[in-house]
């Protein structure tokens, strides 16, 4: 587990253009990522006085292309052979210098069992992938030519205690 945390940071901090950035960071020049709110150090809730917002609806089709470019990504992690090609040349950059740290740790997976859409942040979709070995939650962006912009992992959150 140690070692998935280390490489979801790592991917986070590898750049804009993969990565969360928080929300008051100003935008890098015209290749940087949507801004999303940096829930991977802690998730982000309403205040408890407040009604819990619905998430903005997703295009299906944007949607299905996210999807299927998810699980084509994760297939060519696991077998080693990222599909830089299918990456904005910035994401293809970052991935490239982490992919000896990250590729290992998603092949230890363990085989997809599935692959659920749970909801839109600033433009970029997440997903619950299942794996043999644990669920994670991946953040998948693409930009208007259908290559990916932005590719994060996180294992699950464990639940939120009503309160």
């Amino acid at each position: 587990m140690k070692t998935l945390i280390a490489a979801t940071v790592f991917l986070s901090l590898g750049g804009a253009a993969m990565a969360q950035t928080p929300a008051t960071a100003p935008a890098s020049g015209g290749s940087a990522a949507a801004t999303l709110p940096n829930s991977f150090d802690r998730p982000t809730r309403a205040p408890a006085a407040a009604p819990q917002a619905t998430p903005p609806a997703s295009d299906p089709a944007k949607v299905a292309a996210a999807e299927a470019m998810l699980k084509t990504t994760i297939a060519a992690m696991q077998a080693g052979t990222p599909n830089y090609g299918d990456m904005s040349p910035t994401l293809a950059e970052k991935v490239r210098e982490v992919a000896p740290q990250i590729t290992p740790i998603i092949q230890g997976f363990g085989a997809v069992q599935s692959v659920t859409h749970v909801g839109v942040e600033d433009g970029a979709e997440l997903f619950v992938v299942v794996f043999a070995q644990l669920p994670t939650q991946w953040i998948i962006a693409l930009d208007d030519t259908g290559k990916m912009r932005a590719l994060l992992f996180r294992p699950v959150p464990p639940p939120v205690p009503a309160a």
